[in-house]
């Protein structure tokens, strides 16, 4: 329930409910320091349909964010946390999961420099579904007609984890990927590439990759190939995961995402920066 329902409900003003969520989510936090993490997930949350960026650190291991803050994306605002963590605590981290974004990799070797740097699958993956989108989009300028009409409107479709469709949306994957055999290609491509990371040593995480990027010969899947580029140059990033020690849940940083969007719904026009502070930090906190 949103603060307004429950001020309806209990026929309370809503800023007295505010005030007294807010005295209790304060509460919860004091009785769950941060402890020294050794392996965090950091990762940006847009506000106000994008126009302003806050950052987001997790601690992967104990399955809770641990701080929320900064003025943007930038080297400057990470270095924020880092600084509220403390020297003490931040030498303990061996491991920081990440985008691309080179202002949080930098902020992080500055700060941490100890600390593995490991880019995020779900990120990665989202590249390859941006490359996939564009062949996407290719092959509908490329063809008229019935051809065409395959295409029209599955971009959902598409780019939906095949175990996310429904009955229907699965019957309309078959018959667009039956239809247009670029399309079967670049989805087929996709769906191996996340096996990537199954390998035990990077070696054999090195092979796949090696093989994965051999198969694009030929294929005319221009924006493919610029995604290989792209993993070649941020290999040592991904690699980095095959090592027994950095096998964290990539997926926890996910599922936060989903709770905060959540959070940011309910809590629309509210402008109370605090409030949602509080509401994202004891999220996954036990209730007291």
């Amino acid at each position: 329930m949103t603060v307004k329902d429950v001020a309806k409900e209990l026929k309370l003003d809503w800023h007295t409910v505010k005030a007294l969520e807010k005295e209790y989510l304060q509460e919860q936090l004091r009785r769950n320091p941060v402890a020294a993490p050794r392996a965090i997930g950091i990762d940006e949350i847009s506000q106000r349909k994008g126009h302003t960026y806050r950052i987001v650190v997790s601690d992967l291991e104990r399955g809770k964010p641990i701080w929320f803050g900064g003025e943007d994306r930038s080297e400057a605002s990470l270095d924020m946390f880092y600084h509220s963590l403390g020297p003490k605590k931040s030498k303990k981290i061996e491991l920081a999961v990440m985008d691309m974004w080179k202002a949080f990799e930098k902020s992080t070797k500055k700060n941490v420099p100890q600390a593995a740097i490991l880019y995020d699958r779900f990120h990665v993956m989202r590249h390859l579904g941006d490359a996939l989108d564009k062949i996407r989009k290719m092959e509908y300028g490329r063809l008229s007609g019935k051809d065409r009409s395959y295409i029209k409107g599955q971009k959902s479709t598409l780019l939906s984890n095949r175990e996310n469709l429904t009955l229907d949306g699965r019957k309309a994957l078959k018959k667009l990927l039956r239809a247009n055999k670029r399309l079967n290609t670049a989805y087929a491509l996709r769906e191996s590439f996340g096996q990537l990371w199954s390998y035990k040593t990077e070696g054999w995480a090195r092979q796949f990759f090696d093989n994965w990027k051999k198969s694009l010969k030929w294929q005319r899947l221009e924006p493919y190939e610029k995604f290989a580029a792209m993993i070649e140059r941020h290999w040592d990033g991904i690699a980095v995961y095959s090592k027994p020690e950095n096998k964290v849940s990539l997926g926890f940083v996910e599922g936060l995402n989903n709770k905060i969007r959540v959070i940011q719904r309910r809590a629309y026009g509210l402008r109370d920066e605090e409030y949602l502070r509080l509401k994202i930090l004891t999220c996954m906190l036990k209730e007291i």
